[in-house]
């Protein structure tokens, strides 16, 4: 967790900041940061950050656009130096609040918090920090959607299941929490509809500002219906996907790859039911577009072994945490990268 003296400063960056903008994780995780934050604040818009593992000075323009005079991070491992480089021109604070394991230096100007440099380290998701600092009850099924969505197990969760006893199971593992029972679904939905074209996502971010608890997603109404119309879509498509995923584990040893190809970026969501439905395997879950292939990996100490696979291979990206990582290459190499990955598990 945070420290006091932590949480205390991140209330004053927020207190000063006017127009802020909020860059956050395209993932349910990342986006119950913000809304904690938002609903906190009361002020600001919310950037989803689309590219991954990684986040690029072509997101500032989104600073420019809205003339932003304060610029927070939730949730992104990496961000890229000519980001900062423009912020640190425009002399715009940046304060950034991650929970990953730190992979490039950060810069003196940003004001970085990440529970793995306290004394006592942890790693909490992001969404969590944001619930420590903003204290407010009322976001607590945030809390429990965002952790549930990170695989994390929050200590929130019994108060939450005094609160809302039928959207709940009597379990302590995150997975069976978003598989098995009804906040599981909100997670599911959320992380859908981040998937959805800009407009149904912008007008997704606005309606999320105004919820007051799970059942305003649940419950389909004229200002959710586009949340709901898409995870009836997505729902059917990943179906079908995670069938063929399966198809392939039957065949496989100990690493469990699939690949496919398409608009829509699952990834991270198969690989996650995957390494729930089959925990003694590697999973890796690739999507070709074109010359870029991206990845989701989960597995056992996999960041290492993805790291080692990616030795000498050229405009390769990972990054994440010590079981589950995510990132990139050229689809040319994806063939290399898979016969090394083979080799080393």
């Amino acid at each position: 967790m945070l420290t006091k003296i932590q949480v205390s400063q991140i209330k004053e960056h927020l207190d000063k900041a006017q127009n802020p903008v909020f860059f956050f994780d395209n993932d349910a995780d990342g986006l119950c940061s913000f809304l904690i934050l938002r609903k906190f604040c009361e002020k600001g818009k919310g950037v989803q950050v689309k590219s991954y593992p990684s986040m690029n000075k072509d997101y500032f323009r989104k600073v420019e656009e809205l003339k932003a005079d304060y610029i927070f991070i939730v949730d992104k491992p990496l961000v890229e130096k000519d980001f900062f480089d423009e912020a640190e021109k425009t002399n715009i604070p940046v304060v950034w609040i991650d929970h990953h394991e730190i992979q490039i230096e950060i810069p003196s100007f940003v004001h970085y918090y990440n529970p793995v440099l306290n004394k006592t380290k942890t790693h909490e998701p992001v969404t969590h920090l944001c619930y420590q600092i903003s204290g407010r009850k009322e976001d607590l099924w945030l809390d429990i959607v965002g952790c549930t969505s990170d695989k994390f197990f929050s200590e929130n969760y019994s108060e939450f299941k005094k609160l809302f006893p039928e959207l709940v199971i009597d379990t302590e593992e995150p997975f069976d929490i978003l598989y098995k029972s009804q906040i599981g679904k909100v997670v599911r939905m959320l992380g859908f509809a981040l998937k959805d074209t800009t407009s149904n996502v912008v007008n997704m971010l606005k309606f999320m500002i105004k919820t007051k608890g799970p059942y305003d997603i649940l419950e389909e109404k004229s200002e959710n219906k586009a949340i709901h119309k898409r995870f009836s879509q997505m729902d059917k498509r990943y179906t079908k996907l995670l069938d063929k995923a399966k198809a392939v584990e039957k065949k496989s040893g100990k690493l469990l790859f699939f690949q496919y190809s398409g608009d829509m970026s699952i990834s991270s969501e198969l690989s996650n039911e995957l390494c729930y439905t089959f925990p003694e395997k590697i999973m890796l879950i690739a999507r070709v577009t074109g010359p870029t292939a991206t990845f989701s990996a989960r597995g056992k100490g996999v960041r290492e072994i993805i790291a080692k696979a990616f030795e000498n291979i050229p405009d390769s990206r990972s990054g994440g945490h010590e079981d589950a990582v995510g990132g990139k290459m050229k689809s040319e190499d994806l063939d290399k990268f898979r016969e090394r990955l083979e080799k080393l598990i």
